[in-house]
């Protein structure tokens, strides 16, 4: 039996993973590939309306699954994905980027052609999406078996997007050696350690723990990168130890299991007391590496010590000042969950509570009364996404019900992420519905994606919080900017003009409105779109203390 085609190969590589989506915008030099994908039954392709799109989707649906892909073209199409990979790079989402490119005869001979300068020089745009990756590779029928795997290692390895470019002649060569089958991502050992560094590095944390007062655990969500959050919570019960999570790290754990403190966010932390239990634990154990930047600890208002913390990265382990290398976070887990002993917490906490029901039928719709009614909807299953902008802010700090998960890019902050990531979780999700919190001035950004939802019909229920401003822009700034005011879009209308047959619309603008369409939303089976009133006047700025606190202008006393 003849070999597969590099392109057919790739294709089929990729798919033993699991991923059965493909995420892209179809190009000339990219035809191998997509031509690939159409042939390999294991994968079905999903046409995004742009590539930037296609790139937040397929964080989406990486973020969720474990992995994902995206094709695009040379040059003009990667580099417009160039933006979503360097989320996804910052964020720790593996995505593998397959580029088309033109074919060895044209970059051989310096033909001027398109998606080109126009100086017959190739491989100049390299540099840039290679920025965006943790490994990349120019496949051949020679190499593109040993390529393959190699980028596939590094990839899961470091949990960090993939650059894989696939010359259009060599994409239709067949592949030159023995080609390899395959296993799941479950199934994947994704870092190798060395046994006895795992080994001295659980002693050296079990010690540390056994000897502190009241230690502490801080978990990140790079576990759930790596397909750990099961051991996480295995090691959770099996010491009892109590824990906080900050808002980059929400929907890790059960926000009800009786071992978690609050959200931790320094003086924004929620409930209050969470940040006085964190700050005053004298050992704190930073499970995967917490990213302690601005909106992640309420600007900075976190006060941690180093001294205080044990550091389990995903190949490295430090305890005061030893350090163990070649360790992997999965097999440190294990250890810690064998050696595993149960502490007798000192922590009393006031638990995290339902938001209070606020409003009467009759009221006008606002922060105050949605995001308590939200919180009443989500039920088992559902991922809740949260855009970049003050939706974050609220539901960073609203306790999730059992079994619901939660998908956020705080570090990168792209607004507009969120509509075409919810695209990629919806497809990922198999157990319930994906719900979409979004402004209106990120929706607008990539809301043309929702016709691609109503061409897939993804299990999605999407709420957008019109106020007709930029209104994470003026909390940050002040009111009145012009370049802070949006086009003004009837948005309910959107999904119909898109092409979205039998949703769920509406335009709410009171209490009772919101109530009644988020009980038809709880009694179907049909995507949704909402448009909620929030008036323009909850944007109020912040002090000029708070602002400088977060970009650090003022000239400090001496």
């Amino acid at each position: 039996m003849a070999n597969p085609s590099v392109a057919l190969y790739l294709a089929q590589r990729l798919s033993d993973l699991g991923i059965d989506r493909v995420f892209g915008v179809p190009g000339d030099y990219a035809f191998s590939f997509d031509d690939a994908v159409e042939e390999c039954t294991s994968l079905k392709w999903v046409a995004c309306a742009n590539e930037l799109n296609a790139s937040y989707a397929a964080d989406g649906y990486a973020r969720r699954f474990g992995a994902a892909i995206l094709s695009t073209t040379y040059g003009v199409g990667e580099l417009s994905a160039l933006n979503g990979m360097m989320g996804c790079y910052t964020e720790r989402v593996p995505v593998f980027h397959v580029v088309g490119a033109p074919s060895r005869r044209i970059t051989h001979q310096k033909l001027i052609t398109h998606h080109t300068h126009g100086d017959g020089v190739f491989g100049n745009f390299e540099h840039l999406s290679q920025s965006a990756s943790c490994v990349s590779a120019v496949l051949t029928p020679a190499n593109a078996i040993s390529e393959i795997e190699r980028v596939i290692h590094e990839a899961l390895k470091n949990a960090r997007p993939a650059y894989i470019v696939v010359p259009m002649d060599s994409g239709k060569i067949p592949v030159i050696g023995t080609p390899i089958k395959g296993a799941p991502i479950a199934k994947i050992q994704r870092q190798i350690a060395v046994p006895s560094e795992v080994e001295a590095a659980a002693d050296g944390i079990m010690g540390a723990l056994k000897a502190a007062k009241n230690p502490l655990v801080l978990p990140s969500m790079l576990l759930q990168r790596y397909g750990l959050k099961e051991k996480l919570a295995d090691f959770l019960n099996a010491t009892n130890l109590p824990f906080a999570l900050t808002p980059m790290d929400k929907g890790l754990v059960n926000e009800n299991h009786p071992g978690f403190v609050g959200m931790y966010k320094g003086g924004s932390s929620t409930p209050p007391s969470t940040q006085d239990i964190v700050e005053s634990a004298d050992l704190i154990l930073d499970l995967g590496g917490v990213v302690f930047e601005d909106l992640n600890t309420g600007l900075w208002s976190s006060n941690l010590t180093p001294e205080r913390m044990i550091k389990v990265s995903d190949t490295w382990v430090q305890v005061g000042h030893k350090v163990w290398i070649d360790t992997a976070l999965s097999e440190v887990l294990d250890a810690l969950i064998a050696k595993a002993t149960k502490f007798a917490s000192k922590v009393k906490t006031d638990q995290m509570q339902p938001l209070a029901l606020k409003g009467v039928a009759a009221d006008a719709t606002n922060s105050e009364n949605f995001y308590p009614r939200l919180q009443r909807m989500l039920r088992q299953g559902d991922v809740l996404v949260a855009e970049t902008g003050t939706c974050m802010i609220h539901l960073g700090a609203m306790q999730l019900p059992d079994g619901v998960g939660y998908e956020s890019q705080m570090l990168w902050g792209s607004i507009g992420w969120g509509t075409p990531a919810s695209l990629g979780v919806a497809m990922a999700n198999k157990e319930g519905r994906t719900v979409l919190v979004t402004g209106d001035g990120s929706h607008q950004l990539t809301y043309n994606e929702i016709g691609v939802m109503g061409r897939y019909n993804p299990n999605l229920v999407i709420f957008v919080l019109n106020n007709g401003i930029y209104g994470i822009e003026d909390v940050l700034s002040e009111m009145g900017h012009e370049y802070d005011d949006l086009a003004q879009v009837d948005y309910h209308k959107v999904p119909e003009a898109m092409g979205c047959k039998n949703w769920i619309t509406a335009k709410v603008t009171t209490v009772g409105e919101l109530e009644a369409v988020m009980s038809r939303i709880n009694q179907s089976n049909s995507p949704a779109y909402v448009e909620v009133m929030i008036p323009a006047a909850e944007s109020a700025p912040k002090s000029e203390d708070i602002k400088d606190r977060a970009y650090k202008l003022r000239t400090p006393a001496a």
